[in-house]
């Protein structure tokens, strides 16, 4: 018995977690692993996160995480849980080295909004990091990405997990 696996993406702020979180808590049997959630539950000492200084140790923290998350994603989908993956992937060489350590079928969301969106987002949490990673913006538009894109402005969270539902079968890669 195989699960899926699914990788939510998108730039800070605009719901890739909570998006994410909700596939795999409406799965029957769900997983959720965010990027950001894995750095800073198991690294208790010597975290560096992206954008801080060292950036090669940021960097290499990061990487780690990743291969970590592609490790329990596939774990996790082999023993039957559908996975569902948060994290900022933009770039062509990323989403393949996911592909590649997941070893299985894979399908790429990719959330899109405007910036007032986003912003709007964003000061509605804890946690506000849309400005500080705003000139990622330049990176999602140039990325011709494989799978689904989803513009989320205006839309609740029911209303973007039913267009991901609905268009389940263009995620694959």
């Amino acid at each position: 018995m195989t699960g899926s696996i699914v990788i939510v993406s998108g730039l800070p702020g605009v719901g890739k977690t909570t998006v994410a979180r909700e596939l795999a808590t409406r799965a029957t049997r769900g997983a959720h692993l965010d990027t950001d959630q894995i750095g800073e539950t198991l690294i208790l000492s010597g975290l560096v996160a992206p954008g801080q200084e060292p950036a090669e140790e940021a960097d290499r923290q990061l990487t780690l995480r990743r291969r970590n998350i592609a490790d329990l994603a596939r774990n996790f989908a082999e023993a039957g849980f559908d996975v569902a993956i948060s994290d900022v992937v933009l770039w062509p060489e990323l989403l393949e080295q996911y592909r590649a350590a997941t070893d299985l079928p894979l399908r790429f969301v990719l959330l899109t909004a405007t910036a007032n969106t986003i912003a709007g987002r964003d000061a509605g949490r804890d946690k506000h990091v849309a400005e500080q990673w705003s000139h990622l913006r330049e990176a999602q538009d140039d990325f011709d990405a494989p799978g689904l894109r989803l513009d989320t402005t205006g839309l609740d969270l029911d209303e973007t997990l039913d267009g991901i539902r609905a268009r389940w079968d263009d995620a694959l890669i």
